[in-house]
């Protein structure tokens, strides 16, 4: 039987300067690019430490909007959201290839992330985006979502991301932040849902019902409050279970 393995990534950049916590237990990072937070600084910061953990170096692009922290949508037209996009994406990679690395990846951010599973029109502008840069660069999107169907039938590669520590509907969707049940705070849920994504192919949702779901990466938000004791535990559990971070 092939060993399982599964990425661990984790939004970061987004001013917490947690990173040098986090850092240890990531397989990969998705760094803030100005859209929702960071700046050159921030940026730079942070690929140093990625490139001290040997952390894969992914692009966190967003609304442009750092008084909403990209969460709310905005009123752009197409070709000015992708034209913020692209330039938040180079941005970053400036900073990577001047310290000689790879940008692996670009996951889309918040509002726009959420909308772009969802609604052809961001999916596209997600995926005219991926266009402008090199094909070897990954969209990271979730399973079943829109934006991973139109990606794939563009040829762009596709990590099929799932999240440890945010409940799920049954269609797939997260809850709702304005839940008191959406985050995951107890460790031990953590651990489970990414044992059930990895090693069953499923997720138990608010509802109670199990329903499929396909994840090679899984991202713990580093804004959540047990960022930290969540990777901890969650290291631990997979290695226990003989599942590979790669």
């Amino acid at each position: 039987m092939n060993r399982k393995s599964i990425d661990i990534n984790a939004d970061v950049g987004e001013g917490l300067n947690n990173e040098r916590e986090l850092m240890p237990f990531l397989s990969s990072c998705n760094i803030a690019c100005g859209g929702h937070a960071g700046d050159a600084q921030t940026m730079l910061s942070v690929i140093a430490l990625a490139k001290q953990n040997k952390v894969k170096i992914g692009a966190h692009p967003s609304f442009p909007d750092t008084e909403n922290f990209g969460r709310v949508p905005m009123d752009l037209d197409d070709t000015t959201l992708l034209k913020s996009l692209i330039n938040q994406v180079q941005e970053l990679l400036k900073h990577v290839e001047a310290e000689n690395e790879n940008l692996d990846h670009i996951k889309p951010h918040g509002a726009l992330y959420n909308l772009a599973n969802t609604d052809e029109r961001y999916a596209k502008v997600v995926v005219d985006l991926m266009k402008q840069f090199d094909n070897t660069i990954k969209l990271y999107a979730p399973y079943q979502s829109r934006v991973a169907e139109l990606a794939i039938q563009e040829g762009i590669p596709v990590v099929l991301e799932a999240f440890a520590d945010r409940a799920y509907n049954e269609n797939l969707t997260l809850v709702s932040r304005s839940d008191t049940r959406a985050l995951l705070t107890d460790s031990n849920q953590v651990c489970q849902q990414v044992l059930d994504m990895v090693l069953r192919k499923e997720v138990k949702t608010i509802t109670g019902k199990t329903v499929t779901l396909k994840a090679e990466t899984v991202c713990i938000h580093g804004d959540h409050p047990n960022a930290e004791s969540h990777l901890k535990q969650l290291t631990e559990c997979l290695t226990q279970n003989h599942v590979a971070i790669v």
